[in-house]
């Protein structure tokens, strides 16, 4: 029987080992840029962002890792998305529900720009011979608006999404990151699609 129980002890232990060795094996170190989801209802619309949220790490982000006057991905690895479950509207732009893929060119001096892109594409699909193809982009953009950037008092040390339900019929969409903050606004076309809810009475 003390055979038997030590039999099992000695196998116990092995497999105990053995489990741990491979789940060590199989452990990667953390993305330095991990992925992140916000999403908020706003009136009928659940506006969802996925994106990575990369560091400062000591660096100049604005200006010098991300140059002026040059589209940017607004976050890292793969392209940032968002999406609309029903019609919005961004800068006078009626925009169908999907998924948009969003770039920032951010400017030293004057408003900044958000581009919606409308095939969910990575801005590096529109590079050609180094350089950005804005041409190519352009045929792809649903819609670009402009945004004065704000001064954070703290630097953000890692990018960040915020959404916020305003009046719940507008949101207001914001990207901080390193020293700044800008935003831009969703109309989630609340009255409207009320009136089109009554019409079908």
């Amino acid at each position: 029987m003390k055979t038997i129980k030590f039999f099992i002890a000695s196998f116990a232990v092995l497999f105990f080992f053995a489990s741990t060795e491979r789940a060590s094996a199989q452990l990667q170190a953390p993305t330095p840029s991990p992925a992140a989801t916000v999403s908020q209802v706003v009136g009928f619309t659940k506006i969802n962002i996925d994106y990575s949220s990369p560091a400062v790490k000591g660096r100049k982000v604005f200006g010098e890792l991300e140059k002026y006057g040059t589209p940017w991905r607004a976050g890292a690895n793969a392209a940032t998305i968002i999406e609309f479950s029903t019609p919005v509207n961004i800068g006078g732009t009626n925009l169908r529900p999907g998924k948009y893929s969003i770039f920032i060119t951010p400017n030293e001096s004057g408003d900044w720009t958000f581009h919606f892109n409308s095939k969910g594409n990575s801005v590096f699909a529109y590079m050609k011979d180094g350089k950005i193809d804005m041409d190519a982009l352009g045929k792809d953009l649903a819609v670009s608006v402009n945004t004065t950037p704000e001064k954070l008092d703290k630097t953000k040390e890692r990018l960040q999404y915020y959404i916020s339900a305003e009046d719940n019929k507008v949101a207001k969409v914001s990207m901080a990151w390193e020293n700044v903050k800008v935003s831009f606004m969703v109309d989630t076309q609340v009255d409207q699609k009320m009136e089109s809810f009554k019409g079908a009475f």
